[in-house]
Parts: structure tokens; C-alpha cells; sequence
């Protein structure tokens, strides 16, 4: 991950939560290792017209997770991931990712059908697992940092 000087921190508490409105995403740290938080949204990237999202933590050299927190607009949600990857990643098609979209309220015409299709174009370009769900939502961060 590129580094985002005055926008990251370490942390190595027991849970990581990130919030923003009404979403909520715990990463759950039970190992208490040392995990890059970066603020992406209004601080690594600063401008109005780039598409971004809201954090990426780093566990370690081999994984980034990137996290959206939203209404309800998934579409939009996985542009903004997608369009950080590109800008922060060292390697947008190696390194294994883990991409977050917690939401409030359901907001695919279609349903969970469009999400299964999203999710393949995006392991398959991004070497990235989309995990879409509703809020709160927790994770277990050492599924990664083994």
C-alpha cells in the first residue's frame, strides 16, 4: 500500500471499528496484532472528484483491506473501492484483498443476483474478495494475519 503520510495510524486493539453514519464494521483483532489504519475519504485523498472509499487497513505485506461504509448505494460503493485500489494499491492485480461494503438499506434493483456477478469480476480483476453485507458487521482479522 502506498503510504499516506498524517493519515495512518497502527493499531493493535482487541476490535478496529469503523464507523461513518449509520454503518459499522468491527474487526475483530484477537491476536492484537499491529494493524495500518489509513483514512482514505477526505484525507489520503482529498479532492471532491475522485472516487474513494472510506478507510484501507493494512494487517500485513501480503493483504490490504479496503472498507466502504454506506447507505445504500452498492453499485457506487464497490467504484469507489475499485477506484482506490487503482490509486493506493502497490499492486492492484497481486495482492490479496479483502473489500468491504457495509450498508444500511439494500439498494440493487435486482437483489443478491448482481452482487455473485460483482463479486467474480472483482476476484477475478483485483485478486479481491467483495464482502457486502448489512450493518453492523464484524470480521475476524486473524483469518489474515496468520
Amino acid at each position: 500500500m502506498k503510504s499516506c503520510p498524517g493519515c495512518e495510524e497502527f493499531k493493535d486493539d482487541n476490535e478496529i471499528v469503523l464507523k461513518e453514519k449509520k454503518s459499522k464494521i468491527t474487526f475483530e483483532n484477537p491476536n492484537r496484532d499491529k494493524i495500518l489504519k489509513i483514512k482514505v475519504d477526505g484525507c489520503a485523498i482529498r479532492d471532491n472528484e475522485t472516487l474513494r472509499c472510506d478507510y484501507a487497513l493494512v494487517p500485513n505485506e501480503e493483504v490490504e483491506i479496503y472498507v466502504e461504509l454506506k447507505g445504500r448505494d452498492i453499485p457506487h460503493a464497490v467504484k469507489q473501492i475499485e477506484s482506490t485500489i487503482n490509486l493506493l494499491s502497490d499492486n492492484p492485480q497481486k495482492i490479496d484483498k479483502r473489500c468491504f461494503v457495509v450498508f444500511t438499506r439494500f439498494g440493487l434493483p435486482k437483489g443478491r443476483t448482481n452482487i455473485q456477478i460483482i463479486k467474480s469480476k472483482f476476484n477475478k480483476k483485483y485478486n479481491a474478495t467483495l464482502i457486502v453485507e448489512k450493518t453492523p458487521y464484524t470480521y475476524d482479522l486473524s483469518q489474515v494475519t496468520i
